[in-house]
């Protein structure tokens, strides 16, 4: 799906751009830009959530711009600037890490408001300058949802198509990597159908597909029948997939022996969830914010690791050292060693966009329409590659960064592209200085966590296994809900795993509650009939 977001920001900064141009005022590109950008967020969330998403998204941007725009208003210190710069870095990370709204992350809103502390600014123009922001935004709203009015459910049977994928590459090749990356694949599949609003006989098939998807892995699983001939094979599952991803109508698997045309009591859950959703989402979000959250000693590397990239670069002689800040903020991660492997990426791709940037830079300064094409190519390019290959795709979002400075006056080249390269260096360096500096010893504790939770959620499906004629809609609850445990006790050992410095994890206790979770998995699947025959009856 990289063509979503890639399509999505070039019309949302195109319509803008173009019209500034009109105008003779595309010294304004920077504040519309920042509200183009929000248009990169919520293309893996159903609609009525998506809509939900960007609106937040779109409310925060603005926010971040009013304080940077207000703080480069009344001081003209970059050492209060570079604080500035720190503290929004540390808290967008936190944020965006609480409120998991997923891909780009925090990168986005640092580059922005952290762009805005070092341009120039008057108090009297922040007004203007926000609501330029605030329309951009609602344009980048409008171009998100869109598409909803061509196929409503386009997220839906993405996410369905990937669990049938992912169970069918399960099928073939029975691991513990690719049976955690089935399981997650249908965890995510339920959460979007229990996420997308109103049954419709689409999404009544889709969730028949994402039952289909769980009964393979419980038939490829020690405690399910790999002999059971009604499971569907790999081949009928990529089959489904293909389907379901395109255009023509879902396939629509017949029901499993003995199950209701409620889907074991998924209507009731949707229903519970539209009533509490935003409830539970600012309950989520709280905990992520808490005192003993596990996310905090991330957002504290990036408080860190961002004011020092700030002030090395200062030191180092850079005028605007917002660069050092982005490229710092960037490598952050779930732990060291992903963090790591990021800073690599990132100064690989960032030395050689420079390099692409300096190519480009005549041709950019031929026009200003040349200037605005090439920044929507790159803006193009980077969505259409950084999703394959975070290095390739720091190649074009380094270039397409530097452009947008352009718009608000020219800079010797020179000077320009070494600068660049320096705070590139710098803020990769200090970057993972701070993440070293900084442990993350709760990594241990969600982990533990996590762990509690698996058992619980074990423990309620047993019970419900133990009943001698369980019920369909507390089996179908107890499944999800155990799906959704093993999916964050993963997470959290994986997360754990990659930190240097922390208490033992009990990694053997881990591999039995995942063992054991998966085997409760398979038998609730098997008693409650999920196995169908693997035909067809239709199609919606």
């Amino acid at each position: 799906m990289w063509f979503k977001p890639a399509t999505s920001v070039v019309v949302a900064s195109a319509v803008p751009n173009l019209l500034l141009f009109a105008l003779d005022r595309l010294d304004l590109v920077m504040y519309t830009m920042a509200g183009s950008l929000c248009a990169l967020y919520g293309h893996d969330l159903p609609y009525a959530r998506r809509a939900r998403a960007v609106a937040g998204v779109v409310l925060s941007m603005v926010v971040g711009m009013a304080i940077s725009l207000v703080a480069a208003s009344l001081t003209g210190s970059a050492a209060v600037l570079i604080a500035v710069g720190a503290l929004l870095a540390a808290a967008q990370k936190l944020l965006c890490d609480a409120s998991r709204i997923g891909p780009p992350g925090p990168v986005i809103f640092t580059f922005v408001t952290s762009a805005a502390l070092f341009g120039p600014q008057r108090l009297g123009q922040v007004p203007g300058h926000l609501a330029l922001v605030l329309a951009a935004g609602a344009l980048s709203w409008l171009v998100t949802l869109t598409p909803a009015l061509i196929r409503r459910e386009g997220p839906e049977r993405r996410a369905t198509a990937r669990a049938l994928d992912a169970a069918a590459a399960y099928a073939d090749h029975p691991g513990h990597r690719t049976r955690h990356t089935a399981v997650a694949a249908v965890h995510a599949a339920w959460r979007a159908l229990l996420a997308s609003g109103r049954p419709t006989p689409v999404r009544r098939a889709l969730e028949r597909l994402v039952v289909h998807a769980e009964a393979a892995l419980a038939g490829g699983f020690p405690g399910g029948d790999p002999a059971t001939p009604a499971a569907p094979g790999p081949d009928r599952l990529r089959d489904w997939a293909r389907r379901t991803r395109g255009r023509g109508p879902v396939p629509v698997p017949p029901p499993a022996p003995g199950t209701s045309e409620e889907l074991f009591g998924i209507d009731a859950e949707r229903a519970a969830r539209l009533a509490g959703g935003r409830r539970e989402a600012r309950r989520a979000l709280l905990r992520g914010l808490a005192p003993g959250s596990p996310l905090l000693p991330v957002a504290a590397r990036a408080l860190v690791g961002c004011a020092l990239a700030g002030y090395v670069s200062q030191a180092a002689g850079v005028g605007r050292p917002y660069w050092a800040i982005v490229t710092a903020a960037s490598l952050y991660q779930a732990n060291v060693s992903l963090s790591w492997n990021r800073a690599l990426q990132r100064t690989l791709g960032n030395l050689l966009g420079v390099l692409v940037f300096a190519a480009v830079l005549p041709l950019s300064r031929v026009s200003p329409l040349a200037l605005i094409g090439c920044c929507l190519f790159f803006g193009f390019a980077a969505e259409a590659l950084i999703t394959r290959n975070y290095w390739l795709g720091s190649v074009a979002v380094t270039p397409m960064a530097l452009l947008v400075m352009e718009f608000g006056g020219t800079y010797p080249a020179g000077e320009l592209i070494g600068d660049r390269v320096l705070d590139t260096v710098i803020g990769a360096a200090t970057g993972l200085l701070g993440a070293m500096v900084v442990t993350n010893r709760r990594a241990t504790g969600r982990l533990e966590k996590a762990l509690a939770d698996v058992h619980r959620a074990r423990a309620h499906a047993v019970h419900a296994l133990a009943a001698p004629q369980p019920a369909p809609t507390a089996l179908d609850a107890a499944r999800r809900r155990l799906t959704g445990s093993l999916v964050e006790l993963r997470e959290a050992d994986d997360a754990a795993a990659g930190e240097w410095w922390q208490r033992a994890l009990p990694r053997e206790q881990v591999l039995a509650a995942e063992q054991a979770g998966h085997r409760t998995l398979a038998a609730t699947a098997t008693r409650q009939g999920l196995f169908a025959p693997a035909q067809e009856n239709g199609a919606v």
